[in-house]
């Protein structure tokens, strides 16, 4: 929401309960993943849902030849989550 102030320039009102300025995270094709407690990474290759789901395929990173795992993923509120896994991009070790 804009309001125009008394110099008539345009100001963007901001409602701190609504907006903590944190961009919301959803499980996309190409992140990488890190395995709670490993220092195993995971790359997504798929997402998709079934029925009232969503799914995320990963793969072990330089393991191509394992079997790809299928995991559920989480939504809180308006960001998703891998249960077990730590999104790379946060992590010290990436």
């Amino acid at each position: 929401m804009a309001n125009q102030g008394r110099s008539g320039r345009l100001t963007l009102a901001r409602n701190p309960s609504t907006f903590d300025g944190v961009p919301a995270r959803k499980v996309q094709v190409g992140q990488v993943w890190k395995k709670d407690g490993s220092s195993d990474s995971f790359l997504v290759t798929k997402v998709y849902s079934e029925a009232l789901a969503t799914y995320a395929v990963l793969r072990k990173a330089g393991a191509e030849t394992e079997p790809p795992m299928r995991v559920k993923v989480i939504h809180n509120g308006a960001s998703q989550n891998l249960p077990g896994f730590a999104f790379a991009q946060e992590s010290d070790e990436f």
